[in-house]
């Protein structure tokens, strides 16, 4: 019967406007929360998974004479520059504006609001050290008993794997990150993204690798995804001073036909109830100051002191970052030659 009342008033509603929502493809939400905002405002969702927070971010660009979509979600503050740089977005002075934390307000054009926050950060299989020694420092992943436990992923294709190395270049300097990742050279496995990094080669899922980039929230969802097998953690977080702050955006597009339904998406993405489900749906903290996190966040939290790079210095430096990491790590170049070239 609720079933059926609930068809009425979507027939009622007619579903006048069908929004769309590109986004990255970690997206989730509990399907109850967006069918009741489905049902509450006749609005029809439809949302469109562009891959990586990158690749969706260039799938926006390119598609801007005529946009793919209404609203685009899950661009970090690695990308934030680049998003603001090509004119994508449209401000919005959202009401729930006030309840977000001042902290993750970057774009003081409000195109860009955030949505939710999280630290990229190095795990280790609990289970593998048992016996062993961890490494006391980064630079002891570059020795002959680490080097080749670590698996990264590239930060050309992936958002953790960018920003892993901007936290290597926020933590050593210009003139030293290219040193350490050279003594990972040989030794570290390079993925393409987080997925086959974390379930192909982690030694948690039967890989080979027992230290992975990934984020300081991963402990916690093995734990809430164990099914009771796990009563604590079965990984731990390594290197605070590695741990690299990110931010995810939602804005929405210029030229969507579809603007005030656009509005009501982003002020629901901001309010209480779908703040609150994000924790457990994305494992990323809410924007929200008012946001309760779940029980099981207390396996995963902030670490101190992690590392923070200023938009504007990214948007500078990141192709460059990139291209200067690929020549070192995959074709094989000398720190100094590549530092030379700088010149």
């Amino acid at each position: 019967m609720k079933g059926f009342v609930s068809l009425l008033v979507l027939l009622a509603f007619g579903f006048a406007q069908e929004l769309t929502v590109l986004t990255h493809s970690s997206f989730s939400l509990d399907k109850a929360l967006i069918e009741e905002f489905q049902r509450t405002t006749g609005i029809r969702l439809r949302f469109l998974k562009g891959g990586d927070a990158g690749e969706t971010l260039n799938k926006a660009i390119l598609s801007k004479g005529a946009p793919i979509a209404d609203v685009l979600y899950g661009f970090d503050n690695t990308f934030l520059s680049r998003a603001l740089e090509a004119d994508l977005l449209l401000p919005y002075r959202s009401p729930e504006i006030r309840n977000l934390r001042s902290a993750l307000l970057l774009d003081p054009s409000l195109r860009a609001l955030p949505v939710d926050y999280g630290y990229v950060s190095l795990n280790y299989d609990k289970s593998f050290f048992k016996d062993r020694p961890l490494p006391k420092t980064p630079q002891d992943l570059a020795r002959p008993e680490y080097v080749k436990l670590l698996v990264v992923e590239n930060p050309a294709t992936s958002s953790p794997g960018l920003a892993f190395l901007m936290a290597t270049v926020a933590r050593f300097g210009e003139d030293a990150y290219l040193d350490f990742w050279a003594g990972l050279r040989g030794g570290v496995r390079v993925a393409k993204g987080w997925s086959e990094a974390y379930y192909t080669h982690f030694t948690l899922y039967k890989g080979d690798r027992p230290i992975v980039v990934s984020y300081t929230t991963s402990p916690a969802a093995e734990v809430y995804y164990s099914g009771g097998k796990y009563e604590e953690p079965p990984t731990e977080n390594l290197f605070p001073e590695l741990a690299f702050f990110q931010v995810e955006f939602v804005g929405i597009l210029k030229g969507t036909k579809n603007l005030e339904a656009a509005r009501k998406f982003v002020d629901w993405l901001l309010s209480k109830p779908v703040q609150e489900n994000i924790p457990t749906e994305m494992w990323v903290y809410p924007a929200r100051r008012d946001a309760r996190l779940p029980e099981v966040f207390k396996w995963a939290p902030e670490p101190i002191g992690p590392v923070r790079l200023d938009p504007s210095l990214i948007a500078k430096n990141r192709e460059r970052w990139i291209d200067e990491w690929t020549r070192v790590v995959l074709q094989g170049k000398s720190p100094e030659e590549v530092r030379r070239s700088r010149r």
